[in-house]
């Protein structure tokens, strides 16, 4: 169990139960289909689902980062983001937006026009030079995931000296500038299919626990990933199963949001797994 908190607009938010993520993909190439939204119906439908069903964050991307993904303009990128966005506040202003952007004029105008609460930047920082100074101006938690290279070139970078301490030892150089800079606010998010082949996300799963060492809330992105539909010699859309052994798995290990396309059956894992833990607790059993 632990205490950690995010600060949302001046409200500390706990992570204790850990909390969902639900994904908002305003594309048209996303790597899972049933994620891709575009019209304004389509929009409004799934924020409302994501809300209904027990999400707490909803996670507004403009730009598939699947691998070999197109490029998308910045202004293109911010005019998707934005139709979100507005939907979001007409009809439900209180709900909380992260923007999954790693463009630091994308970030400040969905935080300061559009009142997006969180950035969630896959690159941590690497394709845009301004992005820690301006999430340090604009004073929102960031999420920072490990990745090489850019969403099309991503998977030539999948050879490490140590997948753990090569990991690791990125964001700690990451959260020592973010710190610096007077971010208060990070999130750590080890990039589950970014850079990394299969067999290195399980790796990374098995050991995903030696994260708490930073002592920052941890995000777990795995919902429909390769990781799981390659393995079982499946579709993305098949995966649904998948994804929640491995959302199973991450909450053991201590993740503290799971960034999920399906957000009931992650709430789900959840609760279950609260229970477990507090169950555990009350026989007065330990994990020694």
């Amino acid at each position: 169990m632990n205490d950690k908190t995010i600060n949302i607009r001046g409200n500390l938010i706990s992570l204790r139960p850990p909390l969902v993520m639900g994904i908002l993909n305003v594309t048209p190439d996303s790597f899972y289909a049933g994620s891709r939204r575009q019209t304004e119906a389509d929009i409004h439908n799934r924020i409302t689902s994501i809300l209904e069903e027990g999400g707490r964050i909803i996670d507004i991307g403009g730009y598939s980062s699947r691998p070999s993904a197109c490029e998308v303009p910045e202004e293109e990128e911010m005019q998707r983001v934005a139709l979100a966005l507005q939907i979001l506040n007409r009809h439900y202003p209180g709900a909380i937006a992260s923007v999954d952007t790693f463009r630091s004029g994308v970030a400040r105008r969905s935080v300061e026009v559009y009142g997006a609460a969180v950035i969630n930047d896959i690159s941590g920082g690497e394709l845009d030079a301004g992005m820690f100074e301006t999430i340090a101006a604009l004073q929102v938690p960031y999420i920072l995931m490990h990745m090489r290279g850019t969403p099309q070139t991503m998977q030539q970078y999948v050879t490490y000296d140590n997948l753990l301490v090569d990991v690791r030892k990125y964001l700690a150089d990451k959260i020592y500038k973010l710190e610096l800079l007077g971010v208060n606010d990070i999130i750590i998010d080890p990039g589950f299919g970014f850079s990394k082949t299969t067999e290195q996300n399980f790796e990374l799963m098995r050991h995903l626990d030696e994260f708490a060492i930073f002592g920052l809330p941890l995000l777990v992105g795995v919902s429909r990933k390769s990781m799981i539909y390659k393995t079982l010699g499946i579709s993305p859309g098949d995966s649904l199963n998948g994804s929640a052994v491995m959302h199973t798995l991450a909450l053991l290990k201590g993740a503290d949001i799971l960034r999920v396309h399906d957000v009931r059956e992650a709430v789900e894992a959840v609760r279950l797994i609260e229970q477990y833990s507090k169950s555990d607790s009350l026989c007065g059993c330990t994990s020694e």
